[in-house]
């Protein structure tokens, strides 16, 4: 009688972990390089988050569109945008068993859209293309170098990849030669869909501003319709290519109308809404982070001087020290 007791108390004990467990996701943060090295102190606001994830991110530069060179690793840029800076972060950040994703960036001078990076000649290309892949590779060394978990190829390069398609299928092939992790690709939201070498990669990379509401604050329940435009065209694609959808970026900003063009960073949009930002937040997470399909994501953006940035008010995208930072660590804690 004692041994049926046992046995029945250890599947109850069983059944009740088994439905209250859930799959670890990716709950990231993106950590925005500064000019100094990190310490305890700036990781101790990832942790308190419950983040296991953070994109590091170097950066290369370009004069304009139309220029085919791409300036990277100099003593003119930043510390955390160098190789040295990538390194120092990664070390002190795997300290905490915070894992990796490293992305490499491209700055257009004056802010212009990456996507419309495009040459004017084939002699442009060719250089794009022999400049870019030194970029890529140079970043891909570092990323196993530190045992970086995901390695992403590129963010929002959509004209790039439109006009040299094969070039990108080639360039893969060579990065998959020196980094031996998981591979993704921040495609924007609208141009994850033609986007054509998922099938070589890890992850579905979207940077997720979709367009989710026209109203100056969304409710939840309007925000809840405003994703049903997008997740079934999401879910397709991870059920046509059998990969997870990953958000490479995510967030809003604390401003009137955040759903409506989540992409912008105009100055001009200034009045500050933190209510908008935290309804839109939590729509996100409840449409996505329950699916078994949906990876997770990394916030977009998370800097490192926790006490100097955010607040009540900013109207920028950063969490920090906002209403909707509490709903970020519920969040990730489930997971």
């Amino acid at each position: 009688m004692r041994t049926i007791f046992k046995v029945t108390l250890c599947l109850l004990m069983s059944s009740c972990a088994m439905s209250s467990f859930k799959p670890e996701k990716i709950n990231g943060v993106s950590f925005v390089a500064s000019r100094d090295a990190i310490n305890e102190k700036h990781i101790k606001p990832v942790i308190a988050i419950h983040a296991n994830y953070a994109a590091i991110m170097p950066f290369g530069f370009i004069k304009e569109l139309t220029h085919p060179n791409i300036q990277f690793n100099t003593n003119r840029q930043w510390f955390g945008e160098t190789e040295a800076g990538v390194k120092q972060y990664v070390e002190r950040l795997k300290k905490h068993a915070i894992k990796i994703m490293i992305k490499p960036q491209i700055w257009v001078w004056h802010g212009e859209f990456t996507g419309g990076i495009k040459m004017n000649s084939e002699e442009d290309w060719k250089l794009l293309e022999e400049s870019y892949s030194k970029f890529i590779l140079e970043n891909a060394k570092v990323a196993e170098a530190v045992k970086a978990e995901i390695f992403c190829i590129g963010t929002e390069l959509e004209s790039f990849i439109d006009y040299r398609p094969n070039y990108w299928k080639q360039l893969i092939v060579e990065i998959k030669k020196v980094y031996k992790g998981k591979l993704t690709y921040a495609a924007n939201w609208n141009e994850y869909d033609r986007t054509p070498f998922w099938n070589d990669l890890d992850f579905i990379g979207i940077d997720a501003y979709f367009p989710v509401s026209d109203e100056k604050t969304p409710t939840l329940e309007v925000l809840r319709l405003g994703w049903k435009a997008h997740k079934p065209t999401i879910k397709a694609f991870y059920e046509t290519y059998k990969k997870p959808i990953l958000f490479t970026e995510y967030g809003y900003r604390s401003v009137d109308f955040s759903g409506k063009a989540p992409w912008k960073s105009n100055l001009s949009m200034n009045v500050v809404n933190l209510e908008a930002q935290a309804n839109a937040t939590q729509v996100l997470f409840e449409t996505f982070w329950e699916e078994d399909w949906f990876a997770g994501g990394f916030l977009w953006k998370w800097f490192h001087n926790y006490s100097e940035v955010g607040g009540v008010n900013d109207s920028q995208f950063t969490p920090q020290n906002k209403p909707v930072e509490a709903i970020i660590k519920a969040q990730y804690l489930k997971y």
